[in-house]
């Protein structure tokens, strides 16, 4: 099903971050947008002040990108599920209505966060920040020698130790993903889509 756009050349188009179920804004969409949005993955409006199409995040760098878009019934009203790059709201607020967008599995997703803030603005006190100066390499190598670890960690039996390695093997796995520009989300959708041929082929 698609937007009705000859009953309403402009629609309505309500954003939602699909890990956290968080409305981040609203906007509209004409023919070219939506079609723009689809074909691009990263979410398009059309700008009833300037008269003209805008990619979010053309000028500020925090894109929206594209995970599904549903219609309404009465093909009025689209739903955008994406995932920001950064604060949606120009004025720098995570959405527009003035709530925090936090995801179902907070602390995870807010470490991502971290990570890629560092990534774009590094700091020379940050460990981070050093490890992706060190470079791709360096950083996979970091993955491995803590998946040694907790390996190590998993035969010998001490549970706190097991717990303190395998927090470092998941926060140097997320750097990782940072520094080849994929995200946790991505590595959920894996997870989901493996999780849904499984239940398919048992049922």
């Amino acid at each position: 099903m698609k937007p009705n756009f000859k009953r309403q050349p402009l629609i309505p188009a309500i954003v939602q971050d699909p890990r956290s179920g968080t409305v981040l804004m609203l906007a509209y969409m004409n023919r070219e947008a939506y079609e723009k949005t689809l074909s691009s993955g990263m979410v398009t409006f059309y700008s009833r002040s300037r008269q003209q199409l805008w990619t979010k995040g053309e000028t500020s760098g925090n894109y929206l990108q594209l995970k599904d878009i549903l219609i309404d019934c009465d093909r009025d009203t689209i739903l955008v599920k994406a995932v920001p790059t950064g604060p949606v709201c120009h004025t720098g607020s995570p959405t527009c209505f003035s709530e925090q967008n936090l995801p179902a599995d907070p602390f995870l997703f807010e470490l991502e966060q971290i990570i890629q803030d560092r990534k774009q603005n590094p700091s020379k006190k940050s460990y981070t920040t050093q490890l992706f100066d060190a470079g791709r390499k360096k950083i996979a190598q970091k993955v491995g020698e803590e998946a040694s670890e907790v390996i190590i960690e998993g035969i010998s039996g001490s549970s706190e130790r097991l717990a303190e390695e395998t927090a470092d093997l998941l926060y140097h796995t997320l750097v990782l993903l940072a520094v080849n520009d994929l995200s946790l989300e991505h590595v959920m959708e894996t997870l989901r889509r493996r999780h849904l041929k499984k239940s398919k082929r048992q049922g």
